[in-house]
């Protein structure tokens, strides 16, 4: 499984790719990183922008996601519990919940 740095980095390029400053996107952390993508949060499979990876553990999920909401990401600390240890990242759009 990918370090921190890993992901941290791998987030960052994405966003830099797709455009956008980080209040524009969401961060968070889930067991289930595609239904909380696709359906709670409602972003569009191929139509949004949207990335998760999988962390070492919980406790390193939470790191990588305070990191993003640090510099500026939409979102909040505490959410999902001791088996999150997907960090999942998607630009805002018309459509997503926020």
């Amino acid at each position: 499984m990918p370090t921190e740095n890993y992901i941290i980095q791998a987030i960052s390029e994405h966003v830099s790719y797709v455009g956008g400053t980080y209040p524009g996107w969401y961060v968070g952390v889930t067991a289930d990183p595609k239904d909380r993508l696709f359906s709670q949060h409602n972003v569009q499979q191929k139509e949004d922008a949207w990335i998760f990876h999988q962390a070492l553990s919980s406790d390193a999920a939470r790191r990588v996601e305070q990191h993003f909401l640090d510099r500026g990401m939409d979102g909040g600390p505490g959410g999902g519990d001791g088996s999150s240890s997907y960090v999942y990242c998607y630009k805002k759009s018309s459509n997503t919940n926020p």
